[in-house]
């Protein structure tokens, strides 16, 4: 209950800073339309707001960008395109959205909040593909508009916590997959990701379970579990990634980090992997007096090292 009320005070104290200091754009994702989509008048999107600005989503059905640009004479060009968490039932967009946001922009780098599909046979063809759908759209988007938001198009990567870190590290191996038909040749490869107590596999040994049943069903296929297990699906071609978990995490055990490094490591690509004593899960930007809440720090000092 302290770390979450800890989380809770440092969004209230981020928003009035983020509000005052970016500049926010909405933008709709698919304005021509979403691809594979089930029309359902019954099913409605639900938003939680808390001290002036939202914190939650559920059923989302509108993929949005909240886009928060540095001021000009801050900016490094940089930006990141940030996936919330929460088990691919609902979006944790306060801490794990709003805040990453404000942080970034903090560090002269634009932040980009996905508002992503959560995964359902009610309104998705093929609910395994929709978050995916949203994710390449969104980079896209990100490098076509990036003269106008002052961003440089090489520099342009994913944050995702949990399993909006499965989101991301699923960007960052499955970029290349058509899931759907894209207007232009704009690549949707992160340059970089950073991934916060992720969800990296499908395997039912230690993978988180809610995730993974929403995501791919109750009783998915080897090819879906394979799939959308990401350490399997790493390549030479697989961005450079920070990742950070801890090791008493009872939601997303910290097997999952291990695995993807491991294999970032097998393929030589440049990549980081902190693993703190304690932490739990879902703390943001780090929310207690543990040693994860170092991670910020050595992200940005790693995004540096990087040439990010």
């Amino acid at each position: 209950m302290k770390t979450r009320a800890l989380i809770t005070a440092l969004i209230i104290a981020i928003i009035p800073v983020l509000n005052s200091n970016a500049q926010q754009k909405t933008i709709n994702i698919w304005p021509g339309g979403i691809p594979g989509l089930i029309f359902n008048d019954s099913y409605v999107e639900k938003s939680t707001t808390g001290e002036g600005f939202i914190t939650r989503f559920e059923k989302t059905t509108n993929p949005m960008l909240y886009i928060f640009l540095p001021p000009k004479e801050k900016a490094t060009g940089t930006a990141v395109l940030i996936c919330p968490g929460g088990g691919y039932s609902a979006l944790a967009f306060g801490h794990e959205g709003n805040a990453i946001a404000s942080w970034l922009n903090d560090n002269g780098i634009a932040g980009i909040i996905l508002k992503y599909r959560l995964p359902s046979d009610l309104i998705m063809k093929d609910k395994s593909i929709g978050p995916l759908q949203d994710a390449q759209e969104a980079m896209r988007i990100i490098r076509r508009n990036a003269v106008m938001w002052n961003i440089d198009p090489k520099k342009v990567g994913v944050i995702g916590f949990s399993a909006g870190g499965h989101l991301a590290s699923t960007l960052s191996t499955h970029y290349a997959e058509k899931v759907y038909d894209a207007t232009d040749t704009v690549s949707a490869r992160p340059d970089f990701s950073l991934l916060i107590y992720p969800v990296i596999t499908m395997d039912a040994s230690f993978t988180h379970a809610g995730s993974r049943k929403n995501l791919i069903g109750e009783n998915p296929s080897d090819d879906a579990i394979k799939r959308f297990s990401n350490e399997l699906q790493v390549n030479e071609d697989t961005p450079p990634a920070f990742m950070v978990h801890s090791a008493d995490d009872q939601t997303v055990p910290v097997k999952n980090s291990i695995v993807y490094y491991e294999q970032l490591v097998n393929y030589k690509i440049p990549s980081e992997l902190h693993i703190f004593q304690k932490g739990g899960h879902g703390y943001g930007l780090g929310g207690s007096r543990d040693t994860q809440s170092a991670w910020p720090g050595l992200c940005i000092s790693w995004l540096k090292a990087s040439g990010f």
